[in-house]
């Protein structure tokens, strides 16, 4: 089930927040703002999406306590751990004369459309007001999204405890939840992701929106995470082929034996 007006004011919610974040991202010459609006842009739909939409209130509110709930988290903790201007922008500014202008469309834009796309379980939520209330399925996707949000948090916060320890400087993390994965953070977040598909999907409408988090598991798994991470990872960390060797480089589990 679609709404123009709630997908248009989705679209509208989520480009909202990446011009905001383009402006900012002008004055300070740092184009690693998008990375801080990302979340946030999710968090916007979420709230627009279920007060334009006829979706059940509950639901949606739901939805949206969950979104803000992880969306907000991982603004605050990419601002906080931010230091300059990520290499690969960096990359981009140093390529490009024209870049502040193309940054608009090749960032933020482009940004703001797979935020759009991902978080069309939201949308269809916000559309569809069968049934009413939340069921089974809508307690398990709850559950699992709480899960992941959790999951990432606890991974962020271990993994930044360990960046900041001068006695860690060039070594490989490979405790705590990073002792089962080497990508825990972004395994809790298609947690999240597939979790908010779980309580869309209890409308019976919203099983053709499995490609918002099949979109977001593909990016993290192919594209910009877990890929473009490990890409240059083992020249810079001694030690790191090893970790691979033994650590799931996804999905927890324990790790091999030597």
């Amino acid at each position: 089930m679609l709404d123009a007006g709630v997908q248009l004011s989705s679209l509208a919610a989520a480009l909202g927040i990446m011009l905001a974040a383009w402006i900012a991202s002008v004055a300070l010459k740092d184009a690693g703002v998008a990375d801080v609006a990302w979340g946030l842009a999710f968090v916007a739909v979420a709230w627009v999406a279920g007060a334009v939409g006829e979706g059940d209130p509950d639901r949606s509110l739901l939805i949206a306590i969950l979104v803000s709930a992880w969306g907000v988290r991982l603004a605050a903790h990419i601002a906080e751990r931010r230091d300059g201007e990520d290499r690969r922008y960096a990359a981009m500014r140093e390529k490009h004369d024209n870049f502040t202008a193309r940054s608009l469309w090749s960032i933020f834009g482009t940004q703001a459309l797979i935020a759009w796309v991902i978080s069309l379980p939201i949308q269809v939520a916000a559309t569809d007001p069968t049934p009413v209330g939340t069921g089974v399925l809508g307690v398990i996707g709850a559950v699992v999204c709480g899960f992941g949000i959790l999951f990432e948090a606890v991974s962020d916060f271990q993994l930044r405890a360990f960046t900041k320890d001068p006695d860690s400087s060039g070594m490989v993390m490979d405790t705590g939840l990073w002792r089962y994965s080497r990508h825990p953070n972004y395994f809790g977040e298609v947690c999240v992701w597939w979790g908010i598909w779980l309580v869309a999907l209890e409308t019976g409408s919203a099983w053709w929106t499995a490609i918002g988090p099949v979109v977001l598991t593909f990016l993290l798994l192919r594209v910009s995470g877990v890929a473009l991470t490990e890409k240059t990872i083992s020249s810079r960390r001694p030690g790191y082929a090893e970790y691979v060797e033994r650590t799931s480089a996804f999905v927890p589990m324990p790790p091999k034996r030597a």
